[in-house]
């Protein structure tokens, strides 16, 4: 009987992303580009957050964005009318976006004229946290109507994130979520996120969150 070969091939997978993820994230330190990655489930208000962002920082920052969709250009489209340099990355069935397919991205948007970019990552809580794009900051939004359950169910996705958006806190009369339950939940994970409550239909709580992402651009400008 012939020996079986088995490969890591996960892996190594893992691996090879990690450092082309970490030259990216050198390069745009050097370049003084800050790379925000932002995650969440479908339906959460990722483009209704990116959006509601680009309108309190676009007169002090020079901004793009990256779509990352496993297909069609309906988020890409909205954010266009923001009047910045975007750039739509379809994953073809992939649901995450690593290194390599975030250097592409940027490229095409010309990074080194741009103080901030956004990716806004393919709407999935599982493959998006297993994969480090390079960025500056990693965020996820949570919204209301998904339940407060979801560090419960999606620990790894908590647990590597900077901060967390709770959005469409203007419905949370109409479901039976626990804003409470949830920041100690992930906090048993994550001690050192930070916590934004938002609307970004209304605009409640946007300016506490873009303020942060400021601090923490001067931060990484050091």
């Amino acid at each position: 009987m012939s020996q079986i070969r088995t490969i890591e091939i996960k892996k190594s997978v893992f691996e090879d992303n990690t450092i082309k993820a970490d030259e990216l994230r050198k390069e745009l330190k050097n370049q003084q580009t800050f790379l925000l990655n932002l995650m969440s489930s479908p339906g959460s208000g990722k483009t209704s957050t990116v959006m509601g962002t680009i309108d309190r920082m676009r007169d002090q920052f020079k901004m793009g964005v990256i779509e990352a969709d496993i297909d069609s250009v309906v988020d890409a489209e909205k954010v266009a009318s923001k009047g910045i340099p975007i750039v739509q990355l379809q994953t073809g069935g992939l649901c995450h976006v690593d290194a390599t397919m975030t250097k592409e991205g940027l490229d095409g948007l010309k990074t080194k004229e741009l103080d901030i970019v956004i990716l806004e990552n393919v709407g999935n809580l599982v493959c998006p946290a297993e994969f480090d794009t390079g960025a500056s900051k990693n965020v996820m939004i949570l919204s209301v109507p998904e339940g407060d359950d979801k560090p419960l169910k999606y620990p790894l996705m908590f647990s590597i994130v900077d901060a967390l958006i709770i959005n469409k806190i203007d419905c949370a009369s109409y479901f039976d979520f626990d804003s409470k339950a949830v920041k100690e939940r992930v906090m048993k994970l994550n001690p050192d996120i930070a916590f934004f409550e938002i609307s970004a239909k209304t605009g409640e709580g946007l300016d506490s969150w873009t303020d942060w992402l400021c601090d923490q651009m001067v931060i990484w400008n050091r």
